[in-house]
């Protein structure tokens, strides 16, 4: 029994491992798009924010965009 729960620990680190390593590989395909697109003029920290833009929900963009503006207004800032 213990070997079996061994093999199966064994099993489920290895497919986290390679996860990781697909993981990597994709962060490194999302670096490569934004340099391209660095290179081709756009501004990649623009980029960014818009792509957390879009993740999120519009009621939460909505109100984390007023909640913004209100911080701003008070700052005083344009």
């Amino acid at each position: 029994m213990a070997e079996s729960a061994d093999d199966r620990l064994r099993l489920l680190i290895e497919r986290i491992e390679r996860l990781e390593e697909e993981k990597k590989g994709i962060g490194d395909d999302i670096k490569d798009v934004y340099n391209e697109a660095k290179a081709t003029g756009y501004d990649a920290k623009i980029m960014r924010q818009i792509v957390r833009l879009r993740k999120m929900k519009p009621d939460d963009r909505r109100e984390m965009e007023a909640v913004l503006e209100t911080y701003k207004n008070a700052l005083g800032i344009d």
